[in-house]
């Protein structure tokens, strides 16, 4: 089981650097780096059955106190935004009570409002391990769309 203490914020161009975090998401990464998301359609595609799978999402971004932090217990997401910029809302999750109880079928559970906001641009992407409460789909100024691709990486 691969476990990691912070998420991590880069380029498209650098995901070399993080090839060594284990095969699964080393296979996430290069297949990021490998595809043009411009004309795919949205929702679930599979990769490697519910070990690896990518979804992908048209929205537009929201106001702050419209948004709430997730966590993930089964899945490491890796979230490349494909088109658009938005801001990230993160918090480490440090025994926080949700807002919605965990979800073992949807695999997620609800939490207030983040500590932190990081602007990602085409081009970049942001792992969130278990241990990363995150918020997408945050507008920086006015509300923009965005595509969004989230590879979901099974811990």
């Amino acid at each position: 089981m691969l476990t990691k203490e912070s998420m991590i914020v880069d380029k498209l161009e650098n995901i070399r650097l993080y090839q060594s975090l284990g095969e699964r998401l080393s296979r996430a990464l290069t297949y990021i780096g490998k595809t043009d998301f411009s004309a795919m359609n949205t929702g679930r595609h599979e990769l490697e059955g519910d070990d690896m799978f990518v979804m992908v999402f048209d929205y537009e971004t929201k106001n702050k106190s419209d948004c709430q932090l997730e966590a993930h217990r089964k899945y490491i997401d890796v979230q490349y935004v494909a088109g658009g910029v938005e801001l990230f809302g993160y918090s480490p999750l440090t025994g926080q009570a949700p807002t919605q109880p965990y979800d073992d079928e949807k695999d997620f559970a609800l939490f207030g409002q983040a500590q932190f906001f990081t602007r990602l641009e085409k081009g970049m992407f942001a792992i969130f391990f278990p241990e990363d409460a995150h918020m997408p789909a945050v507008r920086e100024n006015e509300p923009v769309m965005v595509r969004k691709v989230v590879v979901k990486v099974r811990v």
